[in-house]
C-alpha cells in the first residue's frame, strides 16, 4: 500500500510541471518513529490507567458479591486492607451499592517504580431508604511497581473535607433545647463544629465527652481536634469514633495524618468518658499528639513527622465518609466540647479571641442534621446537636477516615 500511494503522489506532482523528485520523496517519507523513551512513557501511563479503571471494577463487584479478593491484583498489601475495611463500613452505613458512571484522567506521572495519577470521577450511590446520588470527585492515586505489575497504594479525595462559604442563608435550625444553636451560614456536608484560620497554627486542643450513641440508627460519628483540612489538602488529626452496626455500637480512639490512612490506638473509650486531645508542633515538622482519657487515667502519647500548611484549626464532629459515599450520621444526641484553644502566631486562644466560626452539618436537602451552638461564656466551649433531619448526607468523600 505504501508503495502505491508513493507512485500516485508522483503522478499527481507530474501533471503540475517538473516534479522535484527529491522533494516529493522527502515529503512523503514516514515520521520518524517514536523514541523507545516515548514509547515505553506512553505504554507506562495507559498501564496506569488501566490498573485504576481495574481497581475500580473490582471495588464496585467486590461489594455485590461480597467477595474482598477480588481486589488483590490492583492493590498493595495495605490499600488491599483498606479498601475491604471501606467496603465493610459503606455496608455497614446503609449503603446497598455503588457504580461508577464515568472517569476523565488528569495528570499521570512516572518517576521509576512509583507513579501518581489524578483521575476525576463520578460515582452513582444507593442507600438501604432507596435514595441515590451522584457525584464527582478528584482522586489522586499513589502506585507502585510491584512484582512486574502497578499496584495502587492510597488513594486520596481532596475535596472530601470541604467547607463552603454561605451565601447569608442560614440551614434549617435544629429542634432542640438542650443548646442555644449559633446563627451560621457556612456549611459542609460532613463537618460540624467551629474553624479557625487566619494565621499560623502550630497547637490545638479540646476535651469533650463520649456521646452515648443510639444503637437503632446504623451510621457513625467522629469527633475530633486538627489542623489544617480548610484550604488544602493536608490534615493533621485525632480523635474519637462511635459506629453503629447491627443494632450494637462500638468505640475507638483515632489518629490521622492525611493523605496516609487514620489508624486505631491503644487508648479504650466508651461513651460517658471525658476525652482531652491536643496536637502540637514541638519542632519544625515534628508533632505530639496527645491524648487522655480523664475518666480512666489512661493516656496516648505518639511524635510524628508531618508537613503541615499551619493554616487552620479544627474542633469538630463528623460524619465520616467512604470512598464512595458519606456514611449516615449516626444519632449521637449532643456532644460538648470544651476548653478549646490553638496556638496562633505564637499565642493560646480560646475560640472566641481566634474568632472561629461555627459550622452546620447539611444533608442532601440543605437541612441541618448536626448543629453547633453558640460559645460558651467562657468563649472556649460549645456543643453540637444532631437534629431531627434525615442523615443521608450528600456522596463523594474520600477514604472512610475512622475506622478500626
Amino acid at each position: 500500500m505504501r508503495k502505491l500511494l508513493i507512485g500516485l503522489a508522483i503522478v499527481l506532482a507530474s501533471c503540475g510541471g517538473q516534479v522535484d523528485l527529491g522533494r516529493v520523496i522527502t515529503q512523503l517519507q514516514p515520521p520518524a518513529a517514536a523514541t523507545p523513551a516515548a514509547v515505553t512513557s506512553e505504554t507506562t501511563t495507559d498501564a496506569v490507567k488501566k490498573v485504576i479503571e481495574a481497581a475500580n471494577q473490582a471495588q464496585q463487584k467486590a461489594f455485590a458479591t461480597g467477595d474482598a479478593s477480588i481486589m488483590r491484583d490492583t492493590a498493595t498489601a495495605a490499600y488491599y486492607d483498606e479498601l475491604t475495611q471501606i467496603n465493610s463500613d459503606l455496608a455497614g452505613g446503609g449503603v446497598i451499592g455503588f457504580t461508577l458512571v464515568r472517569i476523565e484522567w488528569g495528570d499521570v506521572t512516572i518517576s521509576g517504580t512509583t507513579a501518581a495519577a489524578t483521575a476525576y470521577e463520578t460515582w452513582r450511590t444507593t442507600y438501604s431508604d432507596g435514595s441515590q446520588d451522584q457525584r464527582t470527585d478528584r482522586n489522586d492515586y499513589a502506585l507502585l511497581r510491584d512484582g512486574g505489575a502497578w499496584k495502587i497504594s492510597a488513594d486520596m479525595q481532596p475535596s472530601a473535607q470541604s467547607v463552603t462559604p454561605g451565601a447569608g442563608t442560614a440551614p434549617a435550625q435544629p429542634d432542640t433545647s438542650s443548646t442555644t444553636p449559633a446563627r451560621v451560614s457556612d456549611t459542609s456536608s460532613n463537618w460540624s463544629g467551629y474553624v479557625a484560620n487566619g494565621g499560623t497554627y502550630t497547637s490545638v486542643t479540646g476535651t469533650w465527652i463520649v456521646p452515648q450513641v443510639g444503637a437503632t440508627t446504623t451510621g457513625a460519628d467522629a469527633t475530633w481536634v486538627g489542623i489544617g483540612g480548610v484550604s488544602g489538602t493536608d490534615l493533621i488529626q485525632a480523635g474519637t469514633q462511635a459506629t453503629v452496626s447491627g443494632g450494637s455500637v462500638s468505640y475507638n480512639a483515632w489518629i490521622e495524618m492525611l493523605p496516609a490512612s487514620s489508624r486505631t490506638i491503644s487508648l479504650d473509650v466508651a461513651a460517658g468518658d471525658s476525652v482531652t486531645v491536643s496536637i502540637t508542633e514541638q519542632s519544625s515538622g515534628q508533632w505530639l499528639i496527645a491524648m487522655t482519657n480523664n475518666t480512666t487515667k489512661s493516656s496516648y502519647q505518639r511524635t510524628v513527622s508531618y508537613a503541615s500548611s499551619r493554616s487552620s484549626a479544627e474542633w469538630v464532629q463528623e460524619a465520616p465518609s467512604s470512598g464512595r459515599g458519606i456514611i449516615p450520621l449516626d444519632d449521637f444526641g449532643t456532644v460538648r466540647f470544651t476548653d478549646g484553644s490553638a496556638v496562633r502566631d505564637g499565642k493560646t486562644m480560646g475560640l472566641s479571641a481566634l474568632a472561629a466560626t461555627p459550622v452546620a452539618m447539611i444533608n442532601r436537602s440543605g437541612q441541618a442534621i448536626a448543629q453547633p451552638s453558640t460559645l460558651g461564656a467562657d468563649g472556649s466551649s460549645f456543643a453540637v446537636t444532631r437534629t431531627s433531619a434525615p442523615g443521608t448526607v450528600q456522596g463523594g468523600g474520600r477514604t472512610f477516615r475512622r475506622r478500626p
